[in-house]
């Protein structure tokens, strides 16, 4: 099956029709990083990245340097798959200050923007792989292979408010899914069982929430308050970048089972401004 037809197939079997058939309309193929598979290879988890020399290894000021976690080639990624507009070549590195693998209380919450970092490294640009600064330990090194999955707004995206069936009703009103998933629990339900097992590693696409909407989360810590009538607008205006999930082979723990996420604002994506990427993390 196609990455669409999995999850429309579920859809059918567990909703009304109309809102399988309206919810299908909202689906983004996204690009799940798994460590083998019969998609191409797009980068590696772990390992030591490969910077300009002039650069500085990212720090968070007045913690230290960050960890490094994962770098993706633009240019291996299945473009004709891509939800979100990306450079056709250059190496999106993601680093983050992992304070539960140093034993520290110092972990980067949503306003710690100085606690994770993307860098992007255009094709051309010479590099060297660096070695982790002192006290750092590495997260073991595996290649990354693309995988195209079906993604789907889940659990109070503002996407399902906003899209309403022929009497009225928003996909959040009208969802009606088997008991143990009331309300807008069913699609996230339905997208998880489409992925199957494994990792959540993903490039673009729609965030698989541990918790609520992710783009619900950024945009109240911009405005400052999630009661602010305004957040509505800032949250249809931030797209994942990549999300990174917990991961015990690749010693990669957030908190309890949970899931990092790089979200950026959609104009700042199709400018490469990738420094303003904002990361989050959600946590059972």
């Amino acid at each position: 099956m196609s990455w669409r037809d999995r999850l429309s197939a579920l859809a059918r079997e567990q909703l009304p029709a109309e809102v399988a058939a309206k919810w299908a309309e909202l689906f983004r193929p996204g690009i799940r990083l798994v460590p083998a598979g019969a998609g191409p290879r797009v980068g590696r988890i772990g390992g030591a990245p490969a910077l300009p020399e002039e650069l500085a290894w990212p720090e968070w000021p007045g913690r230290g340097p960050l960890d490094f976690l994962a770098a993706l080639d633009c240019a291996a990624l299945p473009r004709e798959f891509l939800s979100i507009p990306l450079p056709e070549a250059g190496t999106l590195l993601f680093f983050y200050f992992d304070g539960f693998r140093r034993e520290s209380d110092d972990s980067p919450l949503l306003e710690d923007v100085e606690g994770s970092r993307v860098v992007f490294v255009p094709a051309g640009v010479p590099v060297v792989e660096r070695e982790a600064p002192e006290g750092l330990d590495p997260y073991p090194a595996r290649d990354l292979f693309g995988e195209v999955v079906a993604t789907a707004p889940e659990r109070e995206h503002i996407l399902l408010d906003q899209t309403r069936i022929s009497n009225g009703e928003s996909l959040a009103e009208a969802a009606d899914g088997p008991p143990d998933f009331p309300g807008t629990d069913v699609f996230g339900e339905l997208v998880a069982t489409a992925r199957g097992g494994g990792r959540e590693h993903q490039l673009g696409g729609f965030a698989a929430p541990v918790q609520g909407a992710v783009e619900n989360e950024i945009a109240a810590e911009v405005l400052g308050d999630y009661r602010d009538p305004r957040r509505v607008e800032e949250a249809a205006r931030w797209v994942l970048l990549a999300q990174i999930d917990t991961d015990d082979e690749a010693d990669m723990i957030w908190g309890d089972a949970g899931m990092l996420y790089w979200m950026i604002r959609a104009d700042d994506l199709e400018a490469g401004r990738f420094d303003r990427a904002r990361c989050t993390l959600q946590c059972g």
